[in-house]
C-alpha cells in the first residue's frame, strides 16, 4: 500500500497559497487535498480549515451531501466566533445556490437562504463595522431570494384564462 507523505511545517504557508490558487482554478479536490496535508501537520491551522470549508462548498454540485456534512463538521474547529457564524452562513448560502441550480423547490432554497442570512446577521454583530463581508453576503442572499421569486412567477402554471388566450393546443407548463 502507498502511504501519504508528510509536508514540512516550513512549507505550510506555501501549501496554503497553492490551495487558494487551486480554488481559483476551480480545482477544489486539489485544494481539499492540500488542506488535509496541512491539517496533518497543524490540526488547528485556521487558514487550512477555512480553505477546506470553502473547497468543500465548491464541490456541492458534484458531491452534495457528503461535502455539505464535511463542511458543517469543520465549523466548530474554527476558533473565532465570527468565523464560525460567517462560514456557516457561506455553507448555507452555497447550499441554497446549489439547490437553486438543481431547480429544487423554492421553499427549500428560501429556507437555506434564511439560515445563511441569520448567520450573516450574527457575524455582522461581531464586527467593528470595518468588515463589510457579512453585509455583502446578506445582500447576495437578498438578491438570490428576489431571483427565486421572479423565477417562480416565470414558472407559474398557465391559468385557465391564459390557456384560453393562447388556445387549447398550448399545454400548461
Amino acid at each position: 500500500m502507498v502511504h501519504l507523505k508528510r509536508i514540512s511545517p516550513d512549507g505550510i504557508e506555501t501549501a496554503l497559497d497553492k490551495a487558494a490558487h487551486y480554488r481559483l482554478l476551480n480545482e477544489p479536490l486539489h485544494a481539499e487535498s492540500i488542506c488535509l496535508d496541512v491539517l496533518e501537520v497543524e490540526p488547528k491551522n485556521q487558514r487550512a480549515i477555512v480553505t477546506l470549508v470553502l473547497a468543500l462548498t465548491d464541490q456541492f454540485p458534484a458531491k452534495l451531501y457528503d461535502a455539505f456534512h464535511q463542511a458543517e463538521e469543520l465549523l466548530p474547529e474554527l476558533e473565532s466566533p465570527y468565523d464560525r457564524v460567517y462560514y456557516e452562513g457561506i455553507v448555507h448560502e452555497r447550499w441554497a445556490s446549489t439547490q437553486l441550480e438543481r431547480d429544487t423547490a423554492s421553499k427549500s432554497v428560501a429556507t437555506w437562504l434564511g439560515r445563511a442570512m441569520t448567520c450573516y446577521e450574527r457575524a455582522e454583530e461581531l464586527t467593528d463595522g470595518k468588515n463589510p463581508d457579512p453585509i455583502l453576503r446578506w445582500n447576495t442572499c437578498v438578491r438570490l431570494q428576489q431571483r427565486l421569486v421572479t423565477g417562480e412567477e416565470e414558472r407559474a402554471p398557465l391559468t385557465r384564462d391564459m390557456q384560453t388566450e393562447f388556445g387549447e393546443d398550448v399545454p400548461p407548463r
